[in-house]
């Protein structure tokens, strides 16, 4: 269970409580239930203003870099590649240049390339044949001239006047690389990513499950086979389930002055 507690507090939420003793090694397999706050109207990380849908789908896709997961504070010093490999500044600050990785593909099989990153800021720049529906963070990227690809693996940002803290938009869980083979109305309910879980069922207001991808590009990840995500939107209900043993952990809704309920109802619990 300590795993699974640690994979929590880095990617999904700073805070939770776990069922279970700490395990000495960590092992593989498993699948990890969790409460879910609410039902997304999307499973599209790029149409979605809120976490509902980042919480869940976060794991389905990769970024070119991300802040590494391990450092407790985000800061341009922790950017690290993700499906990218490097990255590179023009002299002048308006290039912003990524050699990507080769080998990655898609959950449908289709190779990765330099045009899914290209397609993906076309999207979100309205520049490209396709549109979102939604499009909350189209702003983000108002200082993007273009995204030219280079080959199949390099991709450059063109932009009107440098701005170092681009790189940090990039970094978030708010900039997933999405495929250009499929339609953006496609990725609301049926989400194709290259990330370590693979999108299987989102029930709206019951339930959203994704499972092991076992052609993930990092050796070894993801360590679980899957997980369940509960929506209950109420936070008493969530608790008690919580004391029954049907969720492995709580990210949220646990406060200082609910911590004697936790201890007693749950001793076991890690915090």
């Amino acid at each position: 269970m300590w795993r699974h507690l640690r994979w929590i507090a880095a990617v999904l939420v700073p805070f939770a409580l776990s069922a279970g003793a700490p395990a000495l090694a960590e092992k593989s397999g498993g699948v990890l239930r969790l409460q879910h706050f609410d039902s997304p109207a999307s499973m599209s990380i790029l149409e979605e203003a809120t976490r509902a849908s980042e919480q869940p789908m976060m794991g389905v896709f990769n970024n070119l870099v991300l802040y590494d997961q391990h450092v407790a504070q985000n800061s341009l010093q922790s950017i690290i590649p993700d499906l990218a490999t490097k990255w590179e500044w023009s002299e002048d600050g308006k290039e912003l240049t990524f050699p990507l990785r080769q080998g990655v593909k898609w959950h449908d099989g289709k190779p990765f390339t330099a045009a899914d990153v290209k397609c993906t800021w076309d999207l979100l720049m309205g520049k490209g044949s396709d549109k979102l529906r939604l499009n909350p963070r189209k702003s983000w990227y108002e200082n993007v001239v273009e995204v030219t690809a280079r080959g199949d693996y390099e991709v450059t940002f063109h932009l009107k006047q440098p701005q170092p803290a681009l790189l940090a938009l990039l970094a978030s869980g708010w900039a997933p690389v999405y495929p250009c083979h499929v339609p953006a109305r496609e990725m609301r309910q049926h989400p194709i990513g290259t990330g370590p879980f693979k999108f299987v069922e989102f029930k709206p207001n019951e339930y959203i499950k994704v499972v092991r991808n076992p052609d993930y590009w990092k050796p070894g990840r993801p360590y679980l086979d899957g997980i369940e995500f509960t929506i209950m939107r109420e936070i008493g209900p969530r608790n008690l389930a919580f004391f029954a043993g049907k969720f492995d952990a709580i990210p949220l809704g646990v406060t200082i002055p609910t911590l004697k309920d936790f201890k007693e109802q749950a001793p076991r619990a890690i915090c």
